[in-house]
């Protein structure tokens, strides 16, 4: 536990032996999670406006904040971590293997996502029809997923926060640099300076993830209700449980099995960004937390700054895998389709080649619509459970995070550059220590 910011920075009075306790940064999560939940439910329950409205505009200012570094941090991020391979020994094989433990575990993500889908019948008995869904603003097909990769313009990317078509550019931009070689170095240096700049911003942002975490949750209790929730209930558990499942069960075999570690010693270094992102809902947003606790676990540096920006992007076992299975089942069982065994193939095959249309953004809208396209069930189903998304997110985000540093791990176990020593040290909140860092570099810490 890190020490008392003010006592770094001021002398204690004399013959006073009292300290302000330091909170821990997952502790002060937990807390607002707790006190969101219940001014939710006091919002609701007593119908108080003005309560209501605070908590909107909360939850709403914490997540613009953390979209506002999106599109630059996305950017910067991946072209440095393209060209930060030439410092890696067999990077192509590096990048190779992470790929396919990519869609290992997706494949393992979306057949549990299925299996339980067949098994609960989570459409049955919800009271809900086909007229109940409405066409999503926004469909996504795979004709538009592989033409809108390339933009029509450097700058309409990232005023319409397009992250697949930031990516792109990203990765264009990362490997010409490296074809370049010497010539690009001043470009090179400008970016990671200019990555560090953004990373520290987000850090600001993180530290208000608290105060973020009361608003989103408070305003998800009073908006929707237990009655709404009740309607999805079956779907919901649905959900939760798969996400638990990949995220406690399938991981946690990888890691005993596969790379040979402790599972234990993983949660406890990644928890800080799995928290994190059970309560922003952004891949992205939680990024520079995902990529300290990877480096933490013993992931090399060079490795992890590629691997962790292109996960984030990528790599979405929550959203891209086991909802949209669970999904497709649900609306099928709505609008009466019935599905066979090739629908179920071709559901798998969506989420192993196709989640790089989540893009690690809030919500999975355009990946479902992909999967109903694709199947050809109707759109409409997509606006059934737009009422329910938010709630579902959190569990779908803190999953993706999860495998986004399992991926790493493993992979760096596997062809022996994992540091053990630091995996099986790795415990401490990476905000709580990055406090400890500036406090010794004589900065002041922002507050939570």
């Amino acid at each position: 536990m890190s020490a008392n910011p003010a006592s770094a920075t001021t002398e204690e009075p004399s013959g006073s032996g009292f300290r302000i306790p330091k909170v821990p940064f997952w502790a002060q999560i937990v807390a607002g999670l707790v006190l969101g939940v219940l001014l939710g439910w006091l919002a609701r329950s007593q119908d108080i406006d003005w309560l209501y409205t605070t908590l909107d505009k909360v939850g709403h200012i914490f997540v613009q904040l953390l979209k506002l570094a999106v599109a630059p941090l996305v950017f910067f991020a991946i072209l440095v971590s393209i060209t930060n391979l030439r410092k890696v020994n067999n990077a192509a094989r590096l990048a190779g293997r992470t790929v396919l433990w990519f869609m290992i575990t997706s494949l393992i993500a979306v057949a549990i996502g299925l299996a339980i889908g067949l098994i609960t019948n989570p459409g049955s008995g919800t009271g809900l029809t086909p007229k109940d869904g409405k066409l999503p603003e926004h469909a996504g097909s795979w004709l538009d997923f592989l033409t809108g990769i390339i933009p029509q313009n450097v700058i309409s990317p990232f005023t319409e926060l397009n992250v697949l078509q930031i990516v792109f550019m990203a990765a264009v931009a990362g490997i010409a640099a490296l074809q370049l070689g010497e010539k690009a170095q001043p470009i090179l240096n400008l970016s990671e300076a200019v990555l560090e700049l953004l990373q520290k911003a987000l850090w600001w942002v993180i530290r208000l993830a608290p105060l973020g975490t009361i608003g989103l949750i408070g305003y998800a209790i009073a908006d929707y209700g237990w009655d709404l929730i009740g309607k999805y209930a079956t779907f919901t558990a649905d959900v939760y449980i798969g996400c638990a499942l990949v995220m406690f069960g399938v991981y946690p075999l990888l890691l005993a099995t596969v790379a040979k570690v402790s599972p234990l010693q993983f949660f406890k270094g990644a928890w800080p960004a799995i928290q994190l992102a059970f309560v922003s809902r952004s891949s992205v947003g939680t990024m520079p937390v995902t990529q300290q606790v990877t480096e933490r676990l013993g992931v090399p540096k060079e490795y992890a700054s590629f691997s962790v920006p292109f996960g984030a992007t990528t790599k979405m076992d929550g959203c891209a895998a086991i909802y949209p299975a669970l999904a497709a089942i649900f609306i099928a069982q709505i609008f009466d389709v019935q599905l066979g065994v090739g629908d179920y193939i071709l559901i798998a095959f969506v989420s192993v080649i196709g989640s790089a249309a989540t893009a690690g953004l809030t919500g999975a809208t355009v990946m479902l619509t992909l999967t109903l396209s694709t199947l050809g069930l109707p759109l409409e189903g997509v606006g059934l459970l737009m009422a329910i998304d938010p709630i579902l997110d959190m569990m779908r985000t803190a999953t993706n995070v999860a495998g986004q540093a399992l991926v790493p791990v493993i992979v760096s176990a596997r062809e022996k550059i994992l540091d053990h020593d630091k995996y099986n040290s790795a415990s401490a909140s990476p905000v709580d220590e990055a406090e400890v860092r500036d406090t010794e570099q004589g900065r002041v810490p922002v507050p939570a």
